[in-house]
């Protein structure tokens, strides 16, 4: 890889004394792990630029599996996530690395995660929102295709008020059962726009990609869920300790 990239860490680890074992996500190569050699060590320039959530200039070399690092330079400072919004960060990169083939090429969802940690650094909206709209591009960049605004078994337009309930591989399906799987008309217009107007289409949004995403996913639990339970509940057993978020 001769020229520059942009990129962001999504999750690194030791490696011999002085070096790191880095998975990153970059514009055009999609995910790539690569060896920075020398990065732990005290004069290495890139100690400090390496993290996630740091916008990146990076260039590398090697055919195998294992890239090398030849340089690493960040576009800007680390986006700020903190608190609550942090996790929902290192969540957002968990999925990347546990779904995304390596090497395949990803570009727009490059940009879909770049807009989602914005989201999440401008804490504007809460943070389901800014996830739920990642989620349902991650699922549809790797060729995830469900039609959310027909029926599956009669090819009628879907109707607000009308109960569909999902079959995997095949779709939404009307029917009067209601049950984890079901989802009225207007949830279902919601989650084909992406756009999620109240509590309700929210809530089936995440629903929705948690069915869809389990599949990919597997039986092993996230980290990063638990990892975010853990901070939930040092603060319940904190309630009169100082937000500083």
């Amino acid at each position: 890889m001769d020229g520059w990239q942009r990129a962001f860490v999504l999750h690194g680890r030791p490696y011999s004394e002085t070096s790191l074992l880095l998975d990153f996500f970059t514009e055009n190569e999609g995910r790539i792990r690569i060896l920075a050699k020398g990065a732990r060590s005290r004069r290495s320039h890139l100690k400090g630029c390496l993290q996630p959530f740091t916008p990146l200039l990076i260039r590398w070399s090697g055919r195998g599996e294992i890239k090398t690092l030849r340089d690493a330079e960040p576009v800007s400072l680390a986006l700020p996530l903190t608190g609550s919004v942090l996790y929902s960060g290192l969540y957002v990169n968990e999925l990347l690395s546990r779904v995304l083939e390596q090497g395949a090429a990803y570009p727009s969802l490059f940009f879909d995660y770049l807009q989602c940690l914005q989201l999440l650094a401008a804490s504007e909206l809460t943070p389901e929102y800014a996830l739920r709209r990642f989620e349902l591009a991650l699922l549809t960049n790797m060729g995830y295709g469900v039609d959310y605004l027909h029926c599956a078994g009669s090819g009628e337009p879907v109707t607000d008020m009308m109960t569909y309930r999902y079959r995997e591989e095949k779709g939404f399906i009307a029917s009067l059962v209601i049950d984890h799987y079901s989802f009225t008309g207007h949830e279902l217009k919601a989650l084909a726009m992406g756009e999620f107007p109240d509590y309700v289409t929210l809530k089936a949004a995440k629903r929705f990609t948690r069915i869809a995403l389990k599949p990919y996913l597997g039986g092993k639990p996230l980290k990063s869920r638990e990892l975010f339970r853990q901070f939930v509940r040092k603060k319940t057993d904190n309630p009169g300790k100082k937000n500083d978020n």
